[in-house]
C-alpha cells in the first residue's frame, strides 16, 4: 500500500477512536444497578395498622395433650341406698288408714299408714299392771318402813316388801322394754302411763324427708312383720350403676369427674363423680362394677333408667390441637392463619385428625407454640382471596 493511503488509515482510526470516547465522556459517570426487591414468600401477607384494627383479631396457641378420649359403660340408675328406707312394721296387725300414696312427697315422720294391733294392746295392758303393781309395792314398802323405824314391824318383813318392791320394778322394765321393741317410742309410753289408756295403734311414719316409689299395703288387710309397706327415696342424688369391661378397668378411679347420659334426655349430659371401684370382677362377664353418685336437679333422673356413663381419659399427649373455630376452607383443602410477626400472617394449610368440642386435633401443618388466628379468621380469607395468595402447602 503507498505510503499515504497508510496515513488516510491511520487518521480514520484516529478519528472514530476519538469520538467513541468523547461519546463516553458525554454520557457521564455510571450508576450502580438497584437490587432487586425479594419476592414475598408464598401465602403470607402484612395488614395496615387500619385493617388490623378493623379486623379485631384474636390468637390462640397451638397446643400439646389437651384432647381427651372418652369411653362410655351402660348402666342404669339406683336409688341412693344409703338414702333408701325401706318401711315395715315390728308387730302383726290390722290396716286402718293409708295416709299416702306412690310418688308423694313426704317429710320426715309424717304419718304413712296406721294398725291396729292386737298384740300391742296386749303388751300395752301387760304394762299398765305391772305399773299398777309397782305402786302397790311401793305404797306397802313404805308403810312397812314407818312401821319398822316404830318398831312396830321386824326387819325381815321390812327386807320382804323391799324384795317384792324391787321384783315388781323389774317387770315394769320388762314390760316397757317389749313395747320399746315393738317399736313404740318413748312419748307414747309417756302418755300411756299418763292416760292409763290402751290404745294399740302403730303409727308407720317416714324416716327421712324424701318420696314414697313404692306402696304395698291396703286398708283393712292384716300385715305380718316380714313384710315391706313403703319405700321412701331421697332422690336428690342418685346412683349410676355401670359394668366397666377388663380392657378400660384402667381408665378408672375413684373420686374421677364423669357425664351420664340418659336415652330420656338425649340433649342433656348430666354430672357425676365415682365414688365406688369394684375389687373383684365378675368372671362370668369378664367386667368391673362401678358405681357413679350424681345429682339429680328436678328429680329427672328415676331409678330403673337405661344410661351410659362417659369416661374422659388423656390421648397422646404429643398430639396438637387448635380452636374449631380457626379453621377455614381453603382452595385445596382446610387452612389456618399463623402469625409471623406483628400484623403478618401466613395462610397455611393443615392436615385435620378428630374433633372434640371446640378443639380439633392437627396432625401436620403448624408447629407447637404457633399462635393461630381464631376470631377473624374468615375476614383474613377474604384478604387473602382479594390478593390471590394462594396458602403455604
Amino acid at each position: 500500500m503507498p505510503e499515504q493511503n497508510k496515513g488516510r488509515v491511520a487518521v480514520a482510526v484516529c478519528l472514530i477512536v476519538a469520538g467513541l470516547m468523547a461519546c463516553e465522556d458525554k454520557s457521564g459517570p455510571s450508576l450502580p444497578a438497584k437490587p432487586s426487591a425479594p419476592p414475598a414468600q408464598a401465602g403470607q401477607f402484612r395488614l395496615t395498622p387500619e385493617e388490623s384494627a378493623r379486623m379485631a383479631l384474636q390468637l390462640a396457641p397451638v397446643g400439646r395433650g389437651q384432647l381427651l378420649t372418652h369411653r362410655e359403660f351402660p348402666a342404669t340408675v339406683q336409688a341412693n341406698e344409703n338414702e333408701l328406707a325401706e318401711v315395715t312394721t315390728l308387730i302383726r296387725g290390722r290396716v286402718v288408714k293409708v295416709a299416702v300414696d306412690v310418688g308423694q312427697d313426704v317429710k320426715k315422720g309424717a304419718l304413712l299408714a296406721l294398725l291396729h294391733s292386737v298384740d300391742l294392746g296386749v303388751a300395752e295392758g301387760d304394762y299398765l299392771k305391772a305399773a299398777a303393781r309397782l305402786h302397790e309395792a311401793e305404797l306397802a314398802y313404805g308403810r312397812a318402813k314407818e312401821l319398822y323405824e316404830g318398831k312396830a314391824v321386824s326387819l325381815a318383813e321390812l327386807q320382804r316388801r323391799e324384795a317384792a318392791m324391787k321384783t315388781v320394778q323389774a317387770e315394769v322394765r320388762e314390760a316397757k322394754s317389749r313395747l320399746e321393741l315393738l317399736g313404740v317410742p318413748q312419748d307414747e309410753i309417756d302418755r300411756l302411763g299418763r292416760e292409763q289408756t290402751i290404745k294399740a295403734d302403730v303409727p308407720l311414719r317416714a324416716p327421712f324427708d324424701g318420696r314414697v316409689i313404692m306402696r304395698n299395703i291396703t286398708r283393712g288387710e292384716v300385715v305380718e312383720t316380714h313384710q315391706k309397706f313403703f319405700t321412701v327415696a331421697n332422690l336428690n342424688n342418685v346412683w349410676v350403676i355401670g359394668s366397666v369391661p377388663e380392657k378400660d378397668v384402667q381408665f378408672i378411679r375413684k373420686e374421677q369427674k364423669v357425664d351420664v347420659l340418659l336415652a330420656a334426655y338425649p340433649h342433656a349430659i348430666f354430672q357425676g363423680t365415682i365414688t365406688y371401684v369394684g375389687d373383684v370382677l365378675d368372671p362370668a362377664t369378664r367386667t368391673m362394677r362401678l358405681r357413679v353418685t350424681a345429682p339429680n336437679p328436678g328429680l329427672l333422673l328415676k331409678p330403673e333408667m337405661f344410661a351410659l356413663i362417659r369416661v374422659y381419659a388423656p390421648s397422646n399427649p404429643d398430639e396438637l390441637s387448635i380452636p374449631l373455630e380457626a379453621v377455614q376452607n381453603g382452595p385445596v383443602g382446610k387452612i389456618v392463619f399463623v402469625q409471623r410477626r406483628a400484623s403478618e400472617f401466613e395462610a397455611r394449610t393443615v392436615k385435620l385428625g378428630s374433633e372434640q368440642g371446640d378443639l380439633v386435633s392437627v396432625l401436620d401443618g403448624v408447629s407447637d407454640g404457633e399462635l393461630v388466628v381464631t376470631k377473624g379468621a374468615f375476614a383474613l380469607k377474604s384478604e387473602m382471596e382479594r390478593h390471590k395468595i394462594e396458602p403455604t402447602p
